[in-house]
């Protein structure tokens, strides 16, 4: 009678399955991580300007960068019509439409998409709209405007 080994049957093996899964889940956490980074900073470049600078308490601000891509206050417009930047201008300022709004346009961005600005915060009813400008002492460099 032959007896059989059933030791030389029991291999360790490696299941991939696990592995595969953290390591997606990393590389999904790192790419949303870096996603945030980058909108951290907005990097302007402002037109010139002579003249006083006014003192307004708490304005709305409204950026436009170099490509035409707007935000108010922190929030980012999705979309580049009218209506969706009048949506989010209406949701962050709320009913205050005496409020002063300070608009920050990169010196290369786009004509249209300032006016854009222009025509939607004029539906809305804001009327007090102060362009930032850099002073003519600056050396041009982009400025860091996330304050």
């Amino acid at each position: 009678m032959r007896i059989r080994d059933h030791r030389a049957d029991d291999e360790p093996e490696i299941s991939l399955v696990p592995l595969i899964d953290v390591i997606l889940v990393m590389i999904i956490f790192f790419v949303v991580t870096a996603t945030f980074d980058a909108r951290s900073v907005i990097q302007l470049e402002l037109p010139r300007a002579t003249g006083e600078q006014i003192e307004a308490t708490q304005p709305l601000v409204v950026l436009v960068n170099a490509e035409g891509r707007y935000f108010v206050d922190d929030r980012e417009v999705l979309r580049n019509d009218v209506d969706s930047l009048k949506a989010t201008i209406a949701e962050v300022a709320g009913t205050e439409r005496e409020r002063p709004v300070m608009l920050r346009a990169d010196a290369r961005t786009p004509y249209q998409a300032v006016v854009t600005v222009y025509d939607a915060l004029g539906q809305l009813g804001f009327r007090r709209i102060m362009p930032a400008t850099a002073s003519p002492e600056t050396d041009g460099a982009a400025q860091d405007l996330t304050q």
